[in-house]
């Protein structure tokens, strides 16, 4: 009985996620691929999973994990629901299918679009079909870019975690409120700064006074305290000024993994979102005193 790997995985990109919950759909192929293989007499050598990992990329670990084995020739076939669950991306589908996995003697079979690599008549409509999902994944990414473009136009707060003196409020996690424990420290560390002190001297007052530094808050286990970075970003944050910036980097492509630094002309400020912590003409203090200071230590 010739053994057979059984791969699935799932991501953002897949409109599965919109019906069903990411653990049921992964459930749904494990069990499709595995009536196959019992009709077909294959024995299930392994199950492959990455949930949550986009097709365009080759970086995930069951995926990895199963051409390790592959290259061990711990199995014969790979069984996947589609071609698209292997990959969304052309070029690594074409490399896959019709480079690595011949050389393998690997067959890779998509249990629900009909794909079957030992057909070799079979290879243009793989090819057409590698496009198609490229396209997909292209189209998609172009309209969350829009909608997220569009949040952050309407002053919409989309970071992962709200900046120090700040919570996302629970009636609108896209909208930020004030922390006063944190606030009062946020103002304390400008006016220090307005009073002439280093960034060094307030990092040493912060932790002499054994002030819990925002890594905490996050739930990382600090060592070391306040540092000297963690003070630099509190007093170049727009966002204490009640504004909402983002847009400060992108992808160049859909396929890009790399985030490309914009221009400040080029980001996305939208003013009077939430309560300020900082005074706008404090803040344009300090932003003026930094840039001298920093202007000094060039000569």
């Amino acid at each position: 009985m010739e053994k057979a790997a059984i791969y699935v995985r799932l991501s953002k990109e897949d409109d599965q996620k919109d019906k069903d919950s990411a653990s049921k759909s992964i459930e749904n192929q494990k069990n499709i691929l595995l009536q196959y293989a019992k009709s077909h007499d294959y024995e299930v050598y392994d199950y492959y999973c990455d949930d949550d990992y986009s097709g365009l990329y080759m970086e995930r670990p069951g995926f990895t994990r199963m051409l390790t084995d592959a290259a061990n020739h711990c199995f014969t076939t790979i069984l996947a629901k589609s071609q698209s669950r292997l990959s969304r991306n052309m070029e690594h589908t074409e490399y896959l299918l019709h480079d690595l996995f011949p050389g393998m003697n690997i067959r890779f079979i998509g249990v629900v679009d009909g794909v079957d690599t030992f057909q070799k008549s079979g290879k243009k409509a793989r090819q057409i079909n590698a496009l198609v999902n490229e396209w997909y994944s292209e189209d998609l990414s172009e309209s969350i870019r829009a909608v997220y473009r569009r949040k952050m136009q309407i002053g919409e707060y989309l970071g992962a975690y709200a900046p120090y003196g700040y919570r996302k409020s629970q009636s609108n996690t896209h909208r930020l409120e004030i922390v006063e424990e944190e606030a009062r420290w946020v103002r304390q560390i400008y006016q220090w700064y307005l009073d002439g002190k280093k960034v060094t001297e307030i990092q040493q007052i912060l932790n002499a006074q054994a002030v819990l530094p925002p890594s905490v808050r996050l739930g990382r286990i600090s060592n070391v305290g306040w540092s000297t970075s963690t003070i630099k970003k509190i007093l170049s944050n727009e966002t204490y000024t009640g504004a909402v910036v983002q847009g400060k980097s992108e992808r160049k492509s859909f396929k890009d993994k790399g985030l490309h630094y914009k221009p400040k002309e080029a980001w996305t400020i939208v003013e009077n979102c939430h309560e300020a912590i900082i005074d706008k003409e404090i803040y344009a203090q300090v932003c003026s005193i930094r840039t001298k200071r920093c202007r000094r230590k060039g000569k």
